[in-house]
């Protein structure tokens, strides 16, 4: 499948680095340059309110920072749907369909209202010009089409697992896969 924004990366069982084995990154920007992501199953203890206070009554249940990936960790994004794509906000930066990227430096009052649901992962995973093209090609991602719902899940522990089982064919039989099939 075409490397795109809005496309999930599934870390297959091969995918040994700590930062990403067994996450789901939803891809926000791909360009000659490289990939931009963030990881939506990575939830951590600290509340958005408690560094982000404007943001505390935007953001979606649950209400805290998502580790968003191993790059720039002291800095935040911003993922969103929105309510009605003719209601854009100031800030916004559209992805793929109703879902983009809202300015953390926007007045939160600016947004509050045309958002569906919001979350703010601190950090993202980043990749130089063909860097990601070479993990999948390697075997590390499986690249999914994503659902609406995939970026703003109450609990995301079992993300990887649903995404991997609503794949068609062969795929959805990697859920149950051994790292090393040969042990099997």
């Amino acid at each position: 499948m075409q490397l795109a924004s809005g496309m999930l990366l599934v870390a297959t069982p091969a995918l040994q680095d700590p930062n990403f084995a067994d996450t789901v990154v939803l891809l926000l920007d791909v360009n000659d340059e490289g990939a931009l992501g963030v990881v939506l199953n990575r939830p951590s203890q600290v509340l958005v309110a408690d560094v982000l206070e404007a943001w505390r009554e935007v953001v979606s249940e649950p209400e805290v920072l998502f580790r968003g990936g191993p790059v720039g960790t002291d800095g935040a994004l911003a993922v969103a749907r929105l309510r009605d794509v003719q209601d854009a906000p100031v800030g916004w930066r559209p992805v793929a369909g109703l879902i983009g990227m809202v300015d953390l430096d926007t007045p939160a009052e600016l947004v509050d209202g045309s958002l569906a649901r919001m979350r703010v992962f601190a950090g993202y995973a980043g990749w130089g010009a063909g860097q990601l093209e070479g993990e999948v090609e390697e075997g590390s991602w499986y690249v999914v089409s994503s659902e609406a719902g995939d970026a703003f899940r109450g609990d995301t522990r079992g993300l990887w697992r649903d995404v991997m089982r609503r794949q068609p064919g062969m795929l959805a039989w990697h859920v149950n896969r051994p790292v090393d099939p040969e042990m099997n």
